[in-house]
């Protein structure tokens, strides 16, 4: 029997319903229109049909000349808001209407749940943003549906060339299911009539083996750690890396540069032309990085993973000299630094991989090149399902190159105290059943600085919710460090901060020590879960958790448990499993990694009563320790301020810049003295060019955020194209009072998008080095050029940082000067 629709589902379908309606229609006119407008004869009527054009799509609501991009038409099993679907997994299609830069769909999002409310974090199925033109029979991948539930859902859109369109929210009812699917019921431990949660373990339990706590240094998010000088930087090193001093990470996976913007700015390319594959060149410092964390901890498991790619591999970046490039990369890392990388992610981070290339391109050339021992692990996607495991299941030889799979953000988006029990997308029966390592190769993205909320505790609990629910023994967060300048994107995630290295403070967040709690107390490939062992306290969330490990060569064990209620635990050790002295440790939001009193079991078992909202490690081993250093005050950037580029060595990175887009490097001048020059020689591939808006062209800030009247100069070479000098500038988009100047003498000032002012210099030479200045004073702008006064304009009176800006081309900068 139907069910009858409330009043505001009714004005929704009905919005629905016109809405296509008016965009068809809207179109169709418009390109009628068009043809008219085209014929000699008909062009006198021109006024009137544009007049009449207007009107009709002001009363449907659309515009002709601008018109957005829509979604509509969602249906399930080819009904709109149907009732009575008898089957577990329905399937699903839409209506894209595109425009003129975006006639075909890019990418989409389905999101669904138990009601409205909830569509913005989704607690049924939630798949991600997927690279797709695909809009019919796309297979409902969610939570096992159940007789008679109302599901409510929506779809976002992207276009092939940006843009982005939301649909109203559609529903559909199921029937009486004759088979539904069971959902996954997490282990549950029993809990006795006076309020006692017994956990009993037993060293010949099953479970798999452990791989590790780790991080990615990826987006630009290491940036200004590279400025930091010793001792300080050591001692950042120190708390990230060194084992049983700080969160001691077990796994980093860095980005393999490709020059264009990647989050928080761009990490430069080792090839950043084809030409550059024979000789692949060390830039960056993401090899140094790598380079100190082995230091630290020999054992430390390396990976690498592109998001963006040089010019000159675009339009397809899967073929078989993208797969040289890949493999150049592990050239540098072994040959300049030493370096044997165990992993990589052949794929294009978050956008998935290509399994012909794989198989037939990326494995042989590693086999081929000496890299037999480096892994592939795929599809390092935002997206999926792990549906890569109905591929996987059919084909043993794509089956043969993945060693492990893993997938970003398997806990979701939802970044508050309920992170944990979002859904996300959980890890299929298939996929655990497969015996393939399954890794979150990306999760979390937060600010390690809170303890609640999406922080520390949070970060914690998720560690274990992804055992328990997932059997996923690898974890991977971003990012270990924010080293970003502030307003930047992203620029307060990380597990700590370290974004002043003039003055060498930094900051030792409770993330650090929640991490602590798991690989202080457990080794990669040496431990294995105990499956008896590990679960939740109570069945309807994941805030309340333990999970056990043994040593698998000796019959230590450790347990890491969160709180979210006070509970009182009693621990039955069974033979197998140590039964000595346990070593208690404890964070809560005040004070993190703190050592308790020590049990002593008795007849090998123990009690212990635990606090609400806390961190346990519990364990038989030793050596455990707070690391701590004595930080030095922060002071603010150095004003006034000059660079002349000399004390760093040709190819290295700038001092204290921060780069956006492009790379920019250390050069000589025609005089044999360093400059600053920018050295991509074109647009790269850029990283999720469908979903996100583009940083149009290379730059780099230096600066505080809080500069508001202010001189700044520098010295500049015009190779091609343009350069410019800009102030007060916000963010990472060029967002700030910009001077233009090209090759031929034009000039402009800008603010983002508007032209404040140009001109054009007479006589201009462009064959020479020519010196920018902008000066701030409150309202007023002035732009002088070679101590010449150019300009001068009023407009708001803001603060921000430098920059400088070029197009591409091998332009150079010199004797940048910030003062009164």
């Amino acid at each position: 029997m139907k069910s009858k629709n409330t009043k505001k589902e009714k004005v929704g379908l009905l919005g629905i319903w016109l809405d296509t309606y008016w965009a068809q229609f809207a179109y169709g006119f418009n390109k009628s229109c068009q043809m008219i407008f085209n014929c000699k004869r008909l062009r006198k009527m021109e006024p009137l049909l544009r007049l009449g054009s207007i009107v009709l799509l002001i009363i449907g609501g659309h515009f002709v000349y601008g018109q957005s991009l829509q979604v509509h038409n969602l249906k399930c099993e080819g009904q709109i808001n149907p009732s009575n679907i008898l089957i577990n997994n329905p399937q699903f299609s839409w209506t894209y209407i595109g425009n003129e830069q975006s006639p075909q769909q890019g990418g989409y999002r389905i999101m669904m749940a138990t009601s409205i409310e909830r569509l913005k974090y989704p607690d049924l199925w939630d798949s991600g943003p997927t690279s797709s033109s695909q809009s019919k029979k796309i297979e409902y991948l969610g939570e096992p549906l159940q007789p008679k539930q109302k599901v409510y859902w929506k779809v976002t859109v992207w276009g092939n060339n940006r843009g982005v369109a939301h649909s109203e929210p559609s529903w559909f009812e199921m029937g009486e299911l004759t088979n539904p699917i069971e959902p996954f019921q997490p282990h549950v431990f029993k809990r006795s009539d006076d309020g006692v949660t017994r956990i009993e373990i037993d060293g010949k339990d099953t479970g798999r083996i452990f791989e590790g706590i780790g991080a990615v240094s990826a987006g630009a998010s290491t940036d200004l750690l590279y400025d930091y000088e010793n001792p300080f930087q050591s001692q950042i090193l120190d708390y990230l890396f060194k084992p049983k001093f700080g969160a001691g990470f077990q796994h980093l996976k860095v980005e393999m540069g490709g020059g264009e913007n990647s989050t928080c700015g761009s990490e430069p390319s080792h090839a950043i032309t084809k030409s550059e594959l024979k000789n692949p060149v060390s830039r960056g410092y993401e090899f140094w990085f790598m380079k100190e964390a082995r230091k630290r901890n020999p054992n430390i498991i390396l990976e690498y993973l592109p998001w963006s790619f040089p010019g000159w591999l675009k339009p397809n970046i899967y073929t078989q000299e993208s797969a040289d490039y890949f493999v150049a990369f592990l050239d540098v890392a072994k040959k300049q630094w030493g370096l044997d990388i165990d992993w990589v992610a052949a794929a294009e981070n978050e956008n998935g991989t290509n399994r012909d290339w794989l198989v037939n391109n990326m494995r042989p050339t590693l086999d081929a090149k000496g890299y037999k021992n480096v892994k592939i692990q795929g599809p390092d996607d935002n997206s999926g399902d792990w549906q890569i495991f109905e591929e996987l299941e059919k084909d043993l030889g794509f089956e043969e190159v993945i060693e492990a799979v893993g997938y970003h953000y398997v806990t979701g988006r939802e970044f508050n105290e309920n992170m944990v029990d979002g859904r996300g997308r959980p890890t299929t029966k298939k996929a655990k059943a497969s015996g393939t390592p399954l890794w979150a190769s990306e999760d979390w993205s937060w600010t390690g600085k809170d303890w609640g909320g999406a922080g520390a505790l949070n970060l914690a609990r998720l560690y274990n919710k992804f055992y328990i629910r997932d059997k996923i023994t690898k974890t991977l967060i971003w990012a270990p460090i924010g080293s970003i300048y502030e307003s930047v994107t992203w620029d307060k995630a990380g597990a700590m901060k370290a974004n002043s290295p003039w003055s060498g403070y930094y900051e030792v967040w409770p993330t650090i020590w929640a991490t602590a709690h798991t690989t202080q107390f457990a080794n990669p490939h040496n431990w294995q879960y105990l499956d008896g062992g590990c679960g939740l306290f109570d069945a309807t969330t994941y805030k309340g958790s333990c999970v056990t490990l043994k040593e698998k060569n000796s019959s230590n064990w450790s347990m890491i448990i969160c709180t979210e209620e006070p509970e009182k635990m009693e621990v039955n050790i069974r033979k197998g499993l140590a039964n000595k002295i346990v070593h208690v440790w404890k964070s809560d939001e005040n004070n993190q990694f703190v050592q308790q009193e020590s049990i002593h079991p008795k007849k090998r078992m123990f009690t212990i009563e635990l606090d609400p909202k806390c961190i346990y490690s519990l364990t038989t081993t030793t050596g455990q320790q707070k690391g701590q250093y004595e930080i030095p005050e922060e002071t603010t950037f150095p004003f006034p301020y000059k660079e002349d580029y000399e004390d760093r060595e040709v190819g290295d990175l700038p001092k204290y810049h921060s780069d956006q887009t492009g790379s920019f490097e250390i050069s000589k001048r025609e005089d044999g003295t360093n400059c600053l020059k920018q050295i991509n020689p074109e647009q790269g591939y850029d990283w999720m060019r469908v979903y996100r808006r583009s940083n149009i062209k290379p730059n780099t800030l230096i600066g505080d955020i809080n500069w508001k009247d202010f001189t700044c100069s520098v010295d500049a070479f015009i190779e091609g194209g343009n350069v410019e000098l800009g102030g007060r500038v916000k963010g990472s988009y060029l967002k700030g009072y910009r001077f233009i100047l090209e090759k031929s003498g034009r000039w402009k000032i800008v603010f983002d998008k508007k032209t404040l002012a140009e001109g054009r210099i007479d006589d201009f030479d462009g064959e020479i080095w020519h010196n920018i200045k902008l000066q701030f004073i409150g309202k007023d702008i002035r732009a002088y050029l070679d101590g010449e006064f150019i300009t001068k304009l009023s407009d708001e009176s803001r603060s921000g940082y430098v920059l400088l800006g070029s197009s591409y081309n091998t332009n150079r900068f010199d004797n940048l000067v910030i003062s009164d």
